[in-house]
């Protein structure tokens, strides 16, 4: 690992949405290489990665109505079996262009995946495997992004990048409003204030405890994953007071 990279390792939250074409559902083989091919040239510097992926693609929890047929709590257990299948289609696309990877699951499914065991995760990630985490947290009525943030914490990482499909964090939604500003840092307690919905408000209060920096940056610019993982400029930095002084000295 090259000595003045300024991350050792990383947590990357990518949504569901990443590994199909905009607007459909289920898994695009097409999305999947190119986001791998994306994975691949961030893993070559040596940075330790992490990856917790959605399943948006196939089923959210949320989208059944509490009270119906399926209950809210098995609709949430089905959605995490959706960033199973995900993390199967990641992992076989990463390997196909030459990393060496692990699936680790909340909920034990031996036959495709380890469960996840936080040492054994943290081994993984020092052998230089890309160690990608699915089912959430094992436990419904949890989002992905907390799932993220709590990885991050656990496995001892030095920011959570969350790929979106915008530039960042802005003061509206852009495709609603084109003249809505990009922030390039902001508070935690920016975020919470003026309700930004960079991630919803356990992953973000979750970070602020913990003083676990978060980096927002659109997946969708050949190159931005590596620039995310290497440190760079891009995007929007959420951090504490501290880190942010930090970043800008």
């Amino acid at each position: 690992m090259a000595s003045n990279l300024r991350y050792k390792r990383v947590v990357i939250k990518i949504s569901g949405e990443s590994l199909t074409h905009a607007g459909e559902r289920g898994i695009g083989a097409d999305e999947v290489l190119a986001l791998a091919r994306e994975i691949q040239q961030a893993a070559r510097h040596g940075v330790e990665i992490a990856i917790v992926i959605g399943g948006g693609n196939i089923l959210r929890g949320g989208q059944f109505d509490a009270g119906g047929r399926i209950q809210e709590a098995t609709a949430h257990y089905m959605g995490m079996l959706a960033t199973v299948m995900n993390g199967l289609a990641l992992q076989d696309a990463l390997e196909s262009v030459g990393c060496d990877t692990r699936l680790m699951t909340a909920i034990r499914m031996d036959g495709v995946a380890e469960p996840f065991i936080r040492r054994r995760a943290r081994r993984h990630l020092q052998k230089g495997r890309i160690v990608i985490l699915a089912a959430g947290t094992g436990s419904p009525f949890v989002t992905t992004d907390t799932a993220a943030t709590l990885r991050a914490l656990e496995l001892e990482a030095d920011i959570v990048l969350k790929a979106t499909q915008v530039d960042g964090v802005y003061s509206e939604d852009p495709k609603k409003n084109p003249h809505a500003v990009l922030y390039s840092q902001l508070t935690f307690s920016n975020v919470l204030e003026r309700n930004l919905g960079v991630m919803d408000p356990t992953a973000i209060a979750q970070c602020m405890e913990h003083d676990m920096p978060i980096m927002v940056f659109n997946y969708h610019k050949p190159g931005n994953i590596e620039r995310a993982v290497l440190g760079e400029k891009i995007g929007t930095l959420v951090a504490s007071q501290r880190h942010l002084q930090a970043a800008s000295s």
